[in-house]
């Protein structure tokens, strides 16, 4: 009577474990009936052997006339459940593996008490095989064998059919395989067959519907709805109704389309005035794709970017303002809409250019050169479009990397000055060549002053 206390404890437990808010309808399982323990699967070493024939020795099964074990499960979702098993036996025939060629003997050891108590995960296959009676299974767990004056913790697994005769009565058939971890209590095969109570079902929104068959089960509704409501009274009901207060069209899931241009209410962007489906239901006066509400030009054709107006050329040279990089300026096309720089030009851009004075091995300017610099910012702005490389040049004078970073300074302060007096960082760059390309000997002071130069070349 101890042991079988030990059992109630742990199915109450259980019980205890699983109560919470039901979201299936009948989540709880009842089972019982007989068990039978067959110790042959403990008598050896040899796993397969376990199970090679375990229906043919009848003799050394240990049955109970009488209902000898309880199981209490509940759903946990996906066809999984958990459960405990309670279950009492009288051991009478113990069998044990005799030397090599002799088989098995079964023995009686003394009418030995046995009680199991066991945690059980389960998984249902039924719904895979698509079936409302035949219930095939898989389950593992672990518990606790009580036999005579020895006990054992167990790792459990087997499986299980369950034939339904209606959704919440069945019969119950399971074989599992306890291994025990104790070696004075041997690891056994336990086989039950039992009938099996679902239950747990209810009535959440009161309507007079079993949740089980309510299409609505937290919603009351009418039975002859399948306890579903149609507020709206739209013939559509509110679980399908995506406007259940307001009366609409089955094509629109129960809501309106007042204008009647085929786009419901809700995703009418002008739900009073007939319009296009791809415009969210808006019209497109001048049929440029863009529907009038966001039109700056409804009535004129023209391009998204530009607000559904059409693109000015507001130089009249033939390029868009939105390509044409110099849009008051007239140019050509070939130069994106800026006006091109002829060799005439160039060349009178580089007489300027050489006439840029800097002080004696600086590289600041001479105050007459000022009016150049001017000139040349001057020509530069003519053609907004065109970028520009600045290079300075020196004499052999000097050591040569003192001559080269003289070079790249000079073109810098030219282009510093540029970019002070309005043109653009980007249209220039600057290098210094040192004495590396002179234009002239410099064995002269003429030529040494030929070769102390700045060039500005167009880039292209």
């Amino acid at each position: 009577m101890k042991q079988l206390n030990k059992i109630l404890v742990a199915v109450l437990l259980a019980m205890g474990l699983n109560v919470q808010a039901q979201d299936t309808n009948n989540p709880w399982a009842i089972s019982f009936g007989v068990n039978a323990v067959d110790t042959r699967a403990g008598a050896s070493d040899d796993f397969a052997d376990k199970f090679n024939q375990p229906f043919k020795v009848k003799d050394s099964w240990n049955v109970l006339p009488s209902v000898s074990y309880l199981n209490i499960s509940r759903s946990v979702g996906d066809g999984f459940t958990f459960g405990v098993t309670g279950s009492v036996n009288k051991i009478t025939k113990l069998t044990t593996l005799e030397p090599v060629g002799t088989g098995y003997q079964v023995t009686n050891p003394g009418d030995l008490s046995y009680y199991g108590a066991d945690g059980v995960i389960k998984y249902s296959f039924m719904n895979l095989i698509n079936s409302k009676v035949i219930d095939p299974s898989l389950h593992i767990g672990g518990g606790y064998t009580w036999l005579g004056d020895y006990n054992a913790g167990t790792a459990n697994g087997g499986l299980g059919l369950t034939f339904w005769f209606t959704e919440t009565v069945g019969l119950a058939l399971q074989t599992t395989y306890k291994h025990s971890f104790a070696d004075i209590t041997p690891s056994h095969m336990q086989h039950f067959a039992g009938l099996t109570f679902k239950f747990g079902g209810k009535d959440t929104d009161g309507d007079g519907v079993y949740d089980k068959d309510d299409a609505c089960p937290d919603v009351a509704g009418p039975k002859e709805l399948n306890g579903c409501p149609d507020t709206d009274g739209d013939g559509i009901l509110d679980k399908d109704d995506a406007c259940p207060e307001v009366a609409g069209l089955a094509a629109f899931n129960g809501c309106p389309d007042t204008d009647g241009d085929g786009v419901q209410d809700s995703e009418d962007a002008c739900p009073d005035v007939a319009g296009l489906p791809a415009l969210k239901g808006c019209p497109d006066t001048d049929g440029d794709g863009i529907a009038d509400k966001d039109d700056k030009c409804p009535t004129v054709k023209g391009p998204k970017e530009n607000g559904g107006c059409p693109w000015p050329d507001t130089d009249g040279d033939g390029v868009l303002d939105k390509d044409d990089k110099c849009p008051t300026v007239k140019g050509t096309v070939a130069n994106n809409g800026c006006p091109e720089m002829t060799q005439e030009q160039v060349t009178r851009l580089n007489a300027y250019a050489k006439t840029i004075l800097f002080n004696s091995g600086k590289s600041s300017f001479k105050q007459e050169t000022f009016p150049v610099l001017q000139s040349i910012t001057a020509i530069l702005k003519e053609f907004p479009g065109s970028k520009f490389s600045i290079e300075g040049h020196t004499d052999s004078d000097g050591k040569d990397a003192m001559n080269q970073t003289l070079s790249e300074e000079r073109a810098g302060a030219v282009k510093g000055y540029l970019i002070e007096n309005g043109i653009a960082a980007d249209r220039l760059s600057s290098k210094g060549f040192g004495e590396a390309k002179p234009i002239d000997t410099n064995k002269t002071s003429k030529g040494k002053a030929n070769n102390r130069r700045v060039e500005v070349l167009l880039v292209k």
